[in-house]
């Protein structure tokens, strides 16, 4: 590193730097330089152009995604209510069905209990008839005095 000292070491220097600043390299470098100075703030803008379309990009998303859920909230909301008014519905024809049979039913048993007793009526009219022609054919007149007599003291001795 001695040769930092000699003076022709920096004449040496001093002739290059001239040269460099006859052929004008120090305005070319200035000149590269403002250039990619310039290149990098274009792009640094760019950049800068693209992160604010990116966030208004994504605010869109968010505020898009924020009336998707609002939306499908407002979906389940009324699935909800159709479907109780649909429960009730049914529960309500169900019932009207079931009430509907239940009805025709009572109207069969009542129908049938009329059926019932007029062939049971019928069925006495006839055993009325058949015993009063037995009695009839049968009876004697010592026998109906006597009927009548034990029918007296029976109910005689149901009263006291």
């Amino acid at each position: 590193m001695e040769f930092i000292y000699e003076p022709e070491f920096w004449v040496a220097v001093s002739f290059f730097v001239g040269v460099l600043v006859y052929f004008g390299v120090h305005k070319k470098i200035a000149s590269l330089l403002d250039t990619r100075a310039l290149l990098i703030s274009k792009e640094l803008e760019e950049a800068r152009r693209l992160r604010e379309e990116a966030e208004k990009v994504l605010a869109d998303y968010r505020r898009k995604l924020g009336d998707v859920v609002s939306e499908m909230d407002n979906i389940i909301a009324l699935a909800t209510k159709q479907a109780e008014t649909v429960t009730a519905e049914t529960r309500q024809s169900l019932k009207e069905h079931f009430d509907g049979r239940i009805k025709l039913a009572e109207q069969k048993i009542a129908r049938a209990e009329m059926e019932a007793l007029c062939e049971l009526r019928s069925v006495a009219v006839d055993a009325i008839a058949t015993a009063q022609h037995l009695i009839a054919a049968e009876l004697t007149p010592d026998r109906a005095e006597k009927l009548v007599s034990e029918g007296i003291e029976a109910v005689k001795s149901k009263l006291n």
